[in-house]
């Protein structure tokens, strides 16, 4: 548990990372923090003492307290290690190792230390990295956003490595408020390919899980119902599953279970899941009722992760670029840094994204309507 006089101090220094504070402008006096937080001046004093000591904060007599310009402190440690930050919503498991791999690979190779830090997909872990990145000195940022379908709370901590000039760009989704560089993939595109597969081996009552709190999941979902839409075939509302990151070794599986084995004569034929992980974890489900893939029903991951192929069932799914994207990923920072060091800033353009298309690996997991 924090310390009051701790609470009172990250909570200045979020805000001057944050932003809400420039360099020379004035924080809250003491009477103000005191009311804020619920403490004694003593508490504040000591936080702010502390503040200043570090070089965060600096005091004028008879004036106030003011927030210190730390970037002319940073110009003086020139001769350092080059740093590079990646942050993605998971480092250890899934395609992230190897996003992670093709970007470490190249940045080492010039020189740089790479850090590597991971969300879980959680906006408060986020915060945490972006303010020790912002205080850390790293040349440049690779990002995989935080649950990019919804509002971010960080929005000023981007802003601020923007006024800092540290330069960053977004791999697999991005915030479309901020309008960064970001490398991704066609999602829509690929959720396209994904059901029109399985539209051309037939099948017609075809469910589609998503994740609804990543852009991919909803660029996905979109996809599917373009196919459907250019095939003319109806779509059950039922048959359309959204879930959150929370949800997700939850809320699929349980729906299935109830279109398995409560309604056996609208079961669908076929599945259109938002990744391999998902689909790997329904196949547990379509076993225990009976089920034979790709006989009885028909499945389609996405990502061609190293699961599409580890079980007995060898998933039709999309190929997604991973080392591929970590590489070049890597060279745009690279290449962004030295854009940043230069005397005109750059300005993003809408131009400034890279989309890869996707394309279909067929495997064992479907096959015509019988």
């Amino acid at each position: 548990m924090q310390t009051k006089y701790n609470i009172v101090k990250q909570a200045i220094k979020s805000q001057i990372l944050d932003g809400t504070y420039q360099p020379h402008q004035k924080i809250s006096s003491e009477s103000e923090l005191m009311k804020q937080f619920g403490v004694s001046r003593h508490t504040v004093r000591l936080a702010i003492g502390d503040l200043v000591n570090q070089g965060w904060l600096y005091r004028e007599q008879g004036a106030g307290t003011f927030c210190a310009d730390r970037s002319k402190e940073d110009n003086l440690q020139q001769v350092r290690q080059k740093n590079i930050a990646i942050i993605t919503t998971y480092i250890s498991d899934y395609i992230f190792p190897s996003i992670i791999r093709g970007a470490e690979s190249y940045l080492s190779q010039r020189g740089y230390q790479v850090s590597l830090f991971s969300t879980n997909n959680d906006h408060e872990n986020e915060r945490k990295f972006l303010e020790k990145i912002l205080t850390q000195q790293f040349d440049g940022v690779i990002i995989e956003p935080t649950k990019s379908a919804v509002s971010n709370p960080n929005i000023n901590y981007y802003l601020n490595l923007e006024r800092q000039n540290i330069p960053y760009l977004m791999i697999n989704a991005f915030y479309d408020e901020l309008e960064p560089f970001h490398i991704v993939m066609d999602e829509e595109k690929g959720g396209f390919l994904q059901t029109e597969h399985l539209i051309e081996l037939g099948h017609k009552n075809i469910i589609g899980f998503f994740k609804n709190d990543d852009i991919q999941g909803t660029k996905r979902m979109k996809g599917y119902l373009k196919a459907h839409r250019k095939h003319n075939i109806e779509i059950s509302p039922n048959n359309i599953v959204t879930y959150t990151t929370e949800e997700k070794l939850t809320k699929p599986v349980e729906v299935l279970k109830k279109l398995l084995f409560e309604n056996s004569e609208s079961r669908p034929t076929g599945i259109v899941c938002y990744n391999d992980e998902l689909a790997i974890n329904l196949l547990d489900v379509i076993r225990e009722s009976q089920l034979n893939i790709p006989e009885d029903l028909s499945i389609v991951g996405f990502d061609d992760s190293f699961m599409a192929e580890i079980t007995e069932v060898k998933l039709t799914t999309i190929k997604h670029p991973q080392s591929e994207m970590g590489e070049l990923a890597a060279k745009v920072i690279l290449d962004m840094i030295k854009q940043s060091k230069g005397s005109k800033k750059q300005t993003i353009t809408e131009k400034d994204l890279i989309r890869f298309d996707p394309e279909l690996v067929v495997r064992s997991s479907t096959a015509e309507v019988k």
